[in-house]
């Protein structure tokens, strides 16, 4: 049985930062893609980055520049620094991976940035 499994999330000011990291578990295939979604209260789900086993990564418009996503193959872990955050960015933060054919989620973290 696939896991996922977050941390990182938290409160922060405005302009600070944090990392979230997510390992996955349980799967003897290595994911395809692995990535990071957010949703605000009252809001859809929405891309923020995601990662590619090759390596190739795509970003949200609204995080580029801001926002970096990596990860350890090895580990099967992924990777979230996030940096001058701002409030806007506010959700909770959950992480996706592709194994096979499938989607996989996390339970999500919390990511909260004070004004």
């Amino acid at each position: 049985q696939v896991q996922l499994v977050e941390s990182g999330g938290g409160l922060v000011q405005a302009g600070g930062s944090l990392r979230l990291s997510c390992a996955a578990s349980g799967s003897i295939f290595t994911p395809r893609a692995m990535g990071w979604y957010r949703q605000a209260p009252g809001k859809q789900r929405d891309l923020v980055a995601s990662i590619l086993r090759g390596g190739s990564t795509n970003y949200a418009n609204s995080v580029k520049g801001r926002f970096t996503i990596s990860a350890d193959s090895a580990k099967n872990t992924v990777y979230l620094q996030m940096n001058s955050l701002k409030p806007e960015d506010t959700a909770v933060y959950y992480c996706k991976a592709v194994i096979s054919t499938t989607d996989y989620w996390g339970q999500g973290t919390q990511v909260t940035v004070s004004s």
